[in-house]
């Protein structure tokens, strides 16, 4: 669990038995391609820290066609969050895209541990604080930049997703077809060729 460690000491100066606390809530999963972590209709109890793979979230729109909201990756954490803090059902279902590495834990288990450690509620207003910037920048990127500049963002910011996870799948994401994703990397790529 040194992962773990490294990850939460990052930016947060945390005793030892804070860390030992929070660690002891934690199992280790390792999980195949598909595995559904939450389903919309269904209230989740779980938090994950994805150490490796790409994790998505997603919803059906009115045609039942999947809307990516979400990519995941490693050195994160992820779960349906809005279904755990409410304890209600999720709205947005959460499943693998690639073969993952998760450290598992409990979140009432972890609610209960923030009452009781200091440092563990200030490392839990601090993942809420990350999670609410992720989304207002997501919310930021789909509304102010167009189809072409959100792709070469997320090629920027997940430089290996294409090789991960398959290119209908980074098209719902950019929220565009599959065939305007096809155009775009053409142009891009006839730009580089022409300079």
């Amino acid at each position: 669990m040194e992962f773990i460690t490294d990850l939460i000491s990052e930016n947060n100066k945390l005793p030892v038995k804070t860390i030992t606390n929070f660690k002891n809530l934690l199992s280790f999963q390792n999980v195949k391609k598909k595995h559904v972590l939450a389903k919309a209709g269904e209230t989740p109890s779980e938090f994950y820290i994805l150490k490796k793979g790409v994790v998505r979230s997603y919803f059906l729109d009115k045609k039942g066609r999947e809307v990516i909201q979400s990519l995941t990756v490693g050195g994160a954490s992820t779960g349906a969050f809005s279904g755990l803090i409410l304890d209600k059902p999720s709205r947005i279902y959460y499943d693998c895209l690639t073969d993952c590495e998760f450290y598992v834990g409990d979140f009432k288990a972890f609610k209960k541990l923030t009452l009781k450690d200091i440092n563990i509620s200030l490392l839990y207003t601090k993942v809420l604080e990350d999670a609410f910037i992720k989304k207002e920048k997501r919310i930021y990127e789909l509304s102010m930049l167009d189809a072409t500049d959100r792709y070469l963002k997320i090629r920027k910011d997940l430089p290996n997703i294409e090789k991960q996870i398959p290119q209908y799948q980074i098209a719902s994401f950019l929220n565009i077809t599959p065939v305007q994703l096809s155009r775009i990397r053409k142009d891009l790529l006839m730009k580089r060729v022409r300079k």
